[in-house]
């Protein structure tokens, strides 16, 4: 079993920044990749950016440019910095921990940015 802690999230203004983390604990396999999704207000869902343990990252079209994902190894933990930030960022932010034979999501995080 593998535990995720999220962290950072809330209200913002439009441009503003803001810092998820989240932490993997357990029976964790340094090898697995990272990631971070979103549900927006209507549902629909987004990969918002990945990132493997070599460091390589992917971001949706969308954030490329003002979000950020970096990994720390030996905490296993992936921090999500977000700046200029627009109303339509705004939903739930999941972490997502990928390994051979294993998944598992984190509980989740509210973004809300306002005009």
């Amino acid at each position: 079993q593998v535990q995720l802690v999220e962290s950072g999230g809330g209200l913002v203004q439009t441009g503003g920044s803001l810092r998820l983390s989240c932490t993997a604990s357990g029976d964790v396999d340094s090898g697995a990749v990272m990631r971070y999704w979103r549900q927006f207000p209507d549902k629909q869902r987004e990969m918002v950016a990945r990132i493997t343990k070599e460091g390589l990252t992917n971001y949706a079209e969308s954030v490329k440019g003002r979000f950020t994902i970096s990994r720390d190894n030996a905490e296993m933990t992936v921090t999500l910095e977000m700046n200029d930030l627009k109303v339509e960022d705004t939903g739930i932010y999941y972490c997502k921990y990928l390994a051979i034979g294993s998944s598992y999501w984190g509980p989740g995080t509210q973004v809300t940015v306002s005009s």
